[in-house]
């Protein structure tokens, strides 16, 4: 009996460390899970519109810090992307994307409505664009600060100098000069600003900003739009017969048709300029389609495919699926062009784009910058846009992701 007895005790104790060491193994288990999911920052669950806007505000948690600033800055990279947040915002109504834009506004702008980074007799194009969100902040919350902003960009246009056409140089120190960059820079607030408080009567001066684009940087051959144009013709980057700046850059192309499709918001239907700028839209839209990769990416240089050092790029491809998306669905472009921009935008998720252990989206193969003329000189050649330096998840790839993400609700 007593044999019997120690039987049971040896059998009940170890039947006691057995549970014991399942529980331990099970809160081993849990500790390791729970460090696992700390990882991920960013669901991977979210649309990708989320998912991009989110792995900005983690890298950047003041929204002045995007582009790697470190001191606020009054910057268009700033300017596009908050309008993109801007736009989330709305979809959405989560207070933090709110929040971040408004940080970056409040960041940069005084309270008397100065704004100490931003020097208006540059007359840079470029600025103009971070007016944008000031819209959309001045009418939620009254607060002057905003609107007076506004109006120091609306006189920085008023006073901007301009080529003997009527056309916005694109800035101070490139004297003559138009390029493809400063349509989306300038006009959709310009439209804006002159529908919202001039009554619209400056909308013809916008369409005059994209009748000069059209009359002095189209390529009648391709149908593609030259990145800059001289009127003076001195610049060494200028052909010494058109004035024209040598290469088709795809970015410059892509701010051109993003312009288009949001400067027309603000063009009423009866206006007579409205046709002329959808007719703009569809010939560049359409001439694109002839050079846009199996993939659904475009080159960085337009059109020469795979020429050798030539890559598919994001920000320009983001761009186009942006204002193809965009286009279609406010009934400016033919609707099969959701269906191009759903192949640009899988492109880019698909051969483009990195994720981390975090959840971060990376959109890699961006091109950092490029320009004409300063120093040192760019001289606007094949050689150098395939070789300026590229940077990854660089704002003026990730704003038109989240835009384009936006307008095909993914």
């Amino acid at each position: 009996m007593e044999e019997r007895l120690k039987s049971i005790r040896v059998l009940i104790m170890a039947m006691v460390f057995a549970l014991i060491l399942g529980l331990l193994f099970a809160s081993c288990q849990s500790t390791a899970q729970t460090k696992s999911d700390d990882k991920t920052l960013v669901s991977t669950k979210l649309k990708w519109s989320e998912r991009m806007a989110q792995t900005l505000m983690k890298k950047h948690p003041n929204a002045f810090e995007i582009d790697d600033k470190t001191a606020p800055k009054w910057d268009y990279v700033h300017g596009l992307v908050m309008t993109s947040f801007e736009e989330l915002y709305k979809k959405t109504n989560n207070q933090m994307y709110y929040d971040y834009l408004k940080g970056y506004a409040d960041a940069t702008i005084s309270p008397d409505g100065s704004i100490p980074s931003y020097s208006m007799e540059k007359y840079n194009i470029d600025m103009i664009v971070s007016g944008n969100i000031m819209f959309f902040l001045y009418d939620k919350t009254k607060e002057e600060k905003y609107l007076k902003a506004m109006q120091t960009m609306r006189d920085q246009l008023q006073n901007q100098p301009r080529t003997s056409e009527g056309g916005f140089w694109h800035k101070k120190i490139y004297p003559n000069q138009m390029w493809l960059d400063g349509l989306y820079m300038g006009s959709p607030f310009y439209a804006r600003y002159t529908s919202k408080y001039e009554n619209g009567k400056q909308l013809d001066d916008v369409a005059k900003q994209f009748e000069l684009i059209q009359k002095n940087l189209l390529d009648s051959k391709t149908g593609l739009l030259y990145h800059g144009w001289d009127e003076s013709k001195e610049m060494a980057w200028s052909n010494k017969e058109t004035g024209t700046s040598p290469n088709f850059w795809s970015r410059s192309l892509g701010w051109y048709a993003m312009a288009l499709v949001d400067a027309l918001d603000y063009f009423p239907e009866n206006h007579p300029k409205r046709g002329e700028l959808i007719l703009y839209l569809n010939s560049l839209s359409n001439t694109l389609l002839k050079y846009q990769h199996s993939s659904g990416l475009w080159y960085q240089v337009t059109d020469q495919g795979d020429r050798e050092g030539n890559y598919l790029e994001a920000s320009g491809s983001a761009m186009f699926a942006y204002a193809f998306a965009k286009g279609a669905n406010k009934g400016y472009l033919p609707k099969e062009f959701k269906n191009h921009a759903t192949k640009a935008f899988d492109g880019l998720t698909r051969d483009l784009m990195q994720i981390t252990p975090e959840g971060y989206t990376i959109l890699t193969q961006v091109c950092a910058v490029a320009g004409l003329g300063g120093k040192p000189f760019r001289d606007g050649s094949y050689d150098y846009y395939i070789n300026e330096r590229k940077k990854d998840n660089d704002p003026k790839a990730t704003g038109p992701f989240i835009l384009a993400a936006l307008e095909l609700n993914r």
